[in-house]
């Protein structure tokens, strides 16, 4: 229905007029349940260690995981990501180790669940933690990552994830496929309520370089792409194709990452599909904002605008590095 509206009869600033009108009218709200925490736990460290691309993060150490975890549920927040940091001598060429039962994250998200049953776990199934050529799949024999060879791996590694306890499991590796053998794998070994979170819209994007950094992989990967599987930043429609594809394979939740930079995407695939839909707010776009706010560019009010500019677009969570910072501001 169309609303003929003009001056002075209406004043759109009457409703602006003082904070608790603009608060109790707002028509996008942020809460604690719409944040997720990523956290990088590394093997054989003790305590924490700063990572200098990412102001603010720390790898941590198994043995203060579930002091860093108990400060994370106590500021509100009810699910992290974990992303492992392995020792340089255990990667190989197939990443062998992704798919160890009782694998070091296997062994931190079990420790996690035993003391905090209740917080919800994502954990990434790709093998670039693991192989010592960084990327998410195996190569063949031209060097090329071949998407068939990889399902299988990707398959086996899902299934130790799931029997450490992990609530969500997160295929980030971007190979045709992988959500339907993972689903199978899932509901064959009676799994049937872990959820699949497809990282169905990954573009290739510049915006991972400091992530590469925390999880010590640029050294491994080089100059290398990852164009012949994640995303074409340019391309919209192939990514509603793919979410599409996640969907009819198994998908309870999709995501678009990066983040910011594709709000369109955002917005687009919950018009579409209107399924639950998350946005990772990635560790480049994390960077650029908080060095910032730090060196005094930008207020860190920009924080939880960026935040609510996701909510806007569609997004019903967001992975975000700034999650127990902004946490601590909100009821």
């Amino acid at each position: 229905m169309k609303i003929e509206r003009s001056y002075p009869d209406t004043r759109m600033r009457r409703i602006r007029k003082s904070s608790a009108l603009r608060e109790m009218l707002a028509e996008t709200t942020l809460s604690k349940a719409d944040l997720i925490q990523p956290i990088f736990i590394k093997e054989d460290l003790k305590g924490r260690e700063a990572i200098k691309s990412m102001p603010g993060i720390n790898r941590l150490g198994l043995d203060i995981l579930n002091d860093e975890i108990k400060k994370i549920i106590d500021l509100g927040i009810k699910s992290v990501a974990v992303f492992p940091v392995i020792n340089e001598e255990k990667k190989d060429e197939i990443g062998s180790q992704a798919t160890i039962e009782n694998n070091f994250i296997c062994e931190s998200i079990s420790a996690i669940k035993k003391s905090y049953p209740d917080l919800v776990v994502i954990a990434d199934v790709a093998l670039d933690p693991y192989t010592d050529h960084g990327h998410d799949g195996l190569l063949n024999d031209t060097g090329d990552v071949d998407n068939d060879l990889t399902l299988p791996a990707l398959r086996e590694q899902a299934l130790v994830l799931a029997k450490a306890g992990t609530d969500i499991i997160a295929p980030s590796d971007m190979m045709d496929g992988r959500i339907k053998i993972i689903r199978d794998a899932l509901e064959q070994n009676d799994f049937i309520n872990t959820l699949i979170l497809a990282y169905s819209a990954k573009f290739s994007s510049k915006f991972y370089g400091p992530f590469k950094d925390a999880v010590e992989s640029a050294k491994f990967f080089g100059n290398k792409t990852k164009d012949t599987y994640q995303m074409p930043v340019q391309n919209i429609n192939e990514a509603l194709h793919e979410v599409a594809l996640d969907i009819q394979e198994g998908a309870d939740i999709v995501m678009v990452k990066p983040g910011m930079p594709y709000l369109d995407v955002i917005k687009a695939v919950k018009d579409e599909f209107k399924v639950p839909t998350f946005a990772y707010q990635v560790s480049g776009e994390y960077s650029m904002l908080k060095n910032a706010v730090e060196t005094g560019l930008l207020s860190d009010d920009v924080i939880k605008e960026s935040l609510l500019s996701f909510k806007r677009a569609g997004a019903d969570c967001i992975l975000t590095y700034f999650a127990s910072e902004i946490a601590k501001d909100l009821s």
